[in-house]
């Protein structure tokens, strides 16, 4: 016990949190390429780019309500939900489809912090709930199958698949995002707020901080980046289907904890996310160069969540419903 607690007072330590999961996805990618060689090879690194690109813009909606000291368990249904959408819509709204796709992902994600901070429910029952009723709204309008894009619909998603002096427009737009999210966290009074009341609600409200308005924009922000991510997903596999990212849930949340994000809120941002969802796309991949059978991929990941969570967790902070 007393080893655990030096651990994790080590790993409380900013710049030690900070580089921990640098140092681990060095160490990843060596190990990947020492056991299968060829690994970093031009070919390789784009696909790897652009898998994590869309595992990134799913976890940096997360990392805005886990920094409030929240979680959000609805985004897999959400960014489903909008793959449903732009599928479907595409062919007679054309480009016009994907902002409505992503409005949905806003208005649920609304709906999930206005649950929580108006019932006072606590936010994994809330987006738990928020989840369900979007599944079933994906499962309801797509009677039940994934919907392919027609040929109509899929020339208004040619411009996802292709590439920038040799970099994918899906690395590019989440590059985009990474770098929005940073200065929104970083140079906005939100982004303050945000990293003040994952420290320490009580306090924040003591500091006339809005602290319900601030969680209700950062589920807001968290469900409109899991639609983004939906609509890339369906425009890169010309199809949307009710559970598409089903698989992307525990991957999306594990990114953010390992890369050093604190599960009780207050601490860490978007870059490390980037790290953290780095490191997830090299063990899923590097399994497979390896010879991992693909099914253990949950039990991985679970397994390093649980390590993840139990060094950073902020013990004193768990009487507190968020």
């Amino acid at each position: 016990m007393e080893n655990i607690t030096k651990i994790k007072s080590l790993f409380a330590n900013s710049w030690v949190q900070g580089a921990i999961p640098t140092g681990l996805l060095v160490l990843l990618i060596v190990i990947v390429e020492l056991a299968s060689p060829g690994f970093l090879t031009g070919e390789t690194l784009a696909l790897l780019l652009s898998n994590t690109a869309v595992l990134f813009i799913l976890a940096t909606g997360v990392t805005f309500v886990i920094l409030i000291g929240g979680i959000d368990l609805s985004i897999q249904a959400v960014a489903s939900l909008a793959s449903v959408i732009l599928a479907q819509l595409l062919p007679s709204m054309g480009f016009a489809a994907f902002p409505v796709a992503i409005l949905s992902g806003l208005g649920f994600g609304l709906l999930s912090g206005i649950v929580h901070v108006r019932l006072r429910v606590p936010s994994f029952v809330a987006t738990l709930a928020t989840g369900g009723v979007v599944a079933g709204i994906a499962l309801w309008i797509a009677n039940g199958r994934a919907i392919t894009i027609e040929e109509a619909g899929r020339v208004n998603t040619i411009w996802i698949n292709e590439t920038v002096v040799g970099v994918p427009v899906v690395v590019l737009l989440a590059i985009a995002v990474g770098l929005i999210s940073f200065l929104i966290l970083r140079y906005t009074r939100f982004g303050r707020y945000s990293f003040a009341v994952g420290a320490g609600e009580s306090a924040a409200y003591a500091a006339g901080i809005n602290v319900d308005r601030t969680k209700v924009i950062a589920f807001a922000i968290s469900g409109t980046l899991a639609a983004i991510a939906g609509v890339i997903l369906a425009s890169r596999l010309s199809s949307g289907s009710p559970s598409l990212a089903n698989q992307l849930l525990l991957p999306a949340i594990a990114a953010v904890i390992v890369g050093g994000t604190a599960i009780t809120g207050g601490l860490g941002g978007v870059g490390r996310t980037a790290v953290g969802a780095l490191i997830i796309s090299i063990v899923r991949i590097g399994m497979t160069f390896v010879g991992v059978n693909i099914f253990a991929e949950n039990v991985i990941f679970g397994a390093v969540l649980i390590g993840a969570v139990a060094i950073t967790i902020d013990r004193s902070k768990i009487a507190i419903i968020k």
